[in-house]
């Protein structure tokens, strides 16, 4: 009896451990994966049809899946990630879902998550091309204000969730509160990153470094020799690009360098984008300033991330490479720099986040991350959601509904757009 017992709680203490491990998602000894693509490239469709909102919005859809509901990783490895992804130029929520789908099904589970989020809004947007004009009223309907409005409640919930586990005492709910004020302060993508190295500095010698992550390291099939070759790799169009473009004086060569330039030079989210692309593509003629303006009030409309804008203006664009074949290049191309350069820094990351200085400063890092949230919750979720009561209360209903209902959610935004929609008429 007493073997017995003894045997129950062994294999539940494995069977919580391989919960809050990723790592131990891969067979033992051979580097197999549990989980198949298909399985990632799903549960990324799924999120990719309904996570509206914008890139902080995001993050908070992903906690909710894959740290509250899935138990991929622990709150405080994806807080990490997240860290790593606001440093790293590029998409940091699409390069988030990337490195979950890596370690969850390896190279095909990376694409499969890429695609899986990234392919709906794509697909809507080089559709909306064909019938540019048509629906241009389609960001002010009211099922989209009621998806704007759940957004609220998803990054209030996400940053709920993460201020108890990342913010637990006084110093580093300070420093949240402090990164919040000066992300408010400097409204922009030097901001957010100014507030996370002040955040990581002040952690690094002030606080005292938290327990190192239990478990083994995720695992990221990259090698550092690989990741020194996609390092290699994203910084050569950067500069070859621009110089076939200015030596052959070829129109398409200067193209793809704006559209690689704009996906590869892009700090704090896919609204930073949009000044880049237009510059790349609007006084050249390619496309058109009013229907430059018509794709991006469409884009507010779909949900993923913005840089699927790319797929609306390589469709539309008066070039040789436009058509739905143009939009599934362009968007390609504006999204490989955010792949290289995270591919070039995983190899060292696992590494390096173990070490006790890198712990402190990780954990101030961490507590900036929730301030961010914070103050992005108010601006641009809050302040281009909430115009009045009624917003406000869905908004709480949503809240309530996630937090204390624990339901899907899905099926949330599928209630809110439904209440944003019977609110309008």
């Amino acid at each position: 009896m007493i073997d017995s017992t003894h045997s129950e709680r062994k294999a539940r203490a494995e069977d919580a451990s391989r919960l809050s491990s990723p790592r131990s998602d891969r067979s033992q000894g051979n580097g197999e994966f549990r989980d198949g693509p298909w399985s990632v490239f799903l549960v990324f469709l799924r999120l990719g049809m309904t996570s509206f909102g914008g890139p902080i919005a995001h993050l908070g859809y992903f906690r909710s899946e894959f740290v509250e509901r899935r138990r991929w990783l622990t709150d405080r490895d994806y807080s990490d990630l997240v860290a790593l992804c606001q440093f790293l130029p590029g998409p940091s929520s699409s390069q988030v879902g990337m490195a979950l789908g890596l370690g969850r099904a390896g190279w095909p589970g990376l694409l499969a998550a890429w695609a899986g989020f990234t392919l709906p809004s794509a697909l809507a947007l080089i559709l909306f091309a064909y019938g540019v004009g048509q629906y241009q009223d389609l960001a002010r309907s009211g099922w989209v204000h009621g998806l704007k409005i759940v957004a609220v409640a998803v990054v209030a919930q996400a940053v709920w969730g993460m201020a108890k586990s990342l913010c637990p005492d006084r110093p580093r709910a300070t420093l949240a509160v402090l990164a919040a004020l000066l992300t408010l302060i400097l409204p922009s993508a030097s901001g957010q990153v100014a507030a996370i190295v002040c955040a990581g500095v002040v952690g690094r010698w002030m606080l005292e470094p938290p327990q190192p992550p239990g478990g083994r390291a995720h695992a990221y099939p990259i090698s550092r020799k690989a990741g020194v070759v996609a390092l290699c790799l994203f910084a050569l169009p950067l500069a070859g690009l621009p110089m076939w473009a200015a030596f052959s004086g070829s129109s398409m060569a200067a193209l793809l360098d704006g559209i690689y330039r704009s996906g590869a030079l892009v700090f704090g989210g896919g609204h930073v984008v949009l000044p880049l692309l237009q510059s790349a593509v609007v006084p050249s003629g390619v496309v058109s300033s009013a229907d430059f303006l018509a794709g991006y009030g469409a884009a507010q409309a779909v949900p993923g991330p913005l840089f699927t804008f790319a797929a609306y203006l390589g469709t539309i664009a008066d070039s040789t490479l436009n058509g739905w074949r143009g939009g599934l290049a362009w968007l390609a191309l504006i999204f490989l720099p955010g792949f290289l350069v995270l591919a070039a820094a995983l190899p060292f990351w696992e590494s390096l986040r173990r070490r006790p200085g890198i712990q402190a400063a990780m954990a101030g890092i961490n507590a900036g991350v929730v301030g961010i949230l914070l103050s992005a919750l108010y601006d641009p979720v809050w302040t281009g959601a909430i115009h009045g009561k009624a917003d406000f209360g869905l908004a709480l209903a949503a809240f309530g509904l996630l937090v204390f209902g624990r339901l899907p959610p899905a099926l949330v935004v599928l209630l809110a757009g439904v209440a944003g929609w019977a609110m309008a008429g």
